[in-house]
C-alpha cells in the first residue's frame, strides 16, 4: 500500500493502493504504521507525500462504507472509523518536520483532508480537490471542516463544504487551498525542486518556525512568546550558528 524511502533529508512516502488509494481501515492502519516508522528516524527534514496512482486519494472505501451503513452497529463503527482518521491526520499535522503533499490527481473527501493536514500543498492544474460529503448526506468529519476553515476562512470554507464544490488545481491555488499549481506534466519536477530547497534549510529553524505558525492559529493564544523563546534557543543550535556565522562573514559590516 505504501513505499517509503529517505534520501537527501527528504522522507518520501508514496501511496500505492490501486485504483484510488481508498481510505479502508487497513489503509489507515498502514499509513499510521508508515508514519511511525518515519517518526523513529532523525535523518529527514521534509515528508514528501505523493501517489503513484492516477488520483492522489479519492476518499472512503465504498465497500467498507456500505458494510458500516448496513450494519446494526453502523453508527458506532462509523464513529470509530472517522475517529481513526482524525487521529492519524492529527499525527501528521503535529510532526515537527515540514510535510508536503503533491496532488497529481483527484483529492476528494478524506483524501483532501489528508492533504489539508500537511503544511504545504502543490496540485496539478488539472486535479480535482474538494470536500463533497454533504451531497451524500454526510460531513467532512476527518478534520475537513476545521482545517479548511482555518486555512481559508469561514466564508470560503462554507462555500466549498456547504455547496459540495470541487475545484481544479489552478482554482485551488487562486483560492488558497494549495500554495502552488502547475501542469501535471511539470508537477513531479516542481514538487521535487520545492522539497529539496526546504530540505536544505536548517532543521531546528524549520521546526521552530512551524511551531510558531501553528501557534498563530490557536484562538486567544498567539505565538509571540514562542518567537521569543525559540529565537533564544536557536542561538545555541550548531547549524544556526554555522549559517549565521557564514552570513556575517560574507556580508559587509
Amino acid at each position: 500500500m505504501f513505499q517509503t524511502s529517505v534520501a537527501g533529508q527528504i522522507a518520501t512516502l508514496i501511496m500505492s493502493s490501486p485504483p484510488v488509494n481508498a481510505l479502508s481501515e487497513a489503509w489507515i492502519s498502514g499509513l499510521s504504521h508508515e508514519i511511525s516508522r518515519i517518526e523513529s528516524r532523525d535523518d529527514w527534514k521534509v515528508l514528501h507525500l505523493r501517489s503513484d496512482q492516477k488520483v492522489f486519494c479519492a476518499g472512503a472505501d465504498l465497500k467498507e462504507m456500505r458494510d458500516r451503513f448496513d450494519a446494526a452497529d453502523g453508527p458506532d463503527r462509523t464513529y470509530a472509523y472517522v475517529a481513526s482518521i482524525q487521529r492519524l491526520y492529527a499525527r501528521i499535522e503535529s510532526l515537527s518536520q515540514v510535510t508536503f503533499a503533491e496532488i497529481g490527481g483527484a483529492a476528494l473527501g478524506g483524501g483532501f483532508e489528508l492533504a489539508l493536514a500537511c503544511d504545504l500543498r502543490i496540485a496539478a492544474a488539472e486535479a480535482k480537490l474538494g470536500l463533497p460529503e454533504v451531497q451524500l448526506g454526510l460531513i467532512p468529519g476527518g478534520g475537513g471542516t476545521q482545517r479548511l476553515t482555518r486555512l481559508v476562512g469561514r466564508g470560503l470554507a462554507s462555500r466549498l463544504i456547504l455547496g459540495a464544490e470541487a475545484v481544479d488545481g489552478a482554482t485551488a491555488e487562486q483560492l488558497g487551498l494549495v500554495q502552488w499549481a502547475c501542469p501535471r506534466a511539470e508537477l513531479a519536477d516542481r514538487a521535487t525542486d520545492i522539497v529539496r530547497r526546504i530540505a536544505a534549510l536548517p532543521a531546528a529553524a524549520l521546526a521552530a518556525a512551524k511551531r510558531c505558525v501553528a501557534a498563530a492559529a490557536v484562538p486567544g493564544r498567539g505565538g509571540f512568546g514562542d518567537e521569543l523563546e525559540l529565537t533564544r534557543e536557536l542561538q545555541t543550535d550548531a547549524e544556526t550558528r554555522e549559517c549565521v556565522g557564514a552570513f556575517i562573514a560574507g556580508a559587509r559590516v
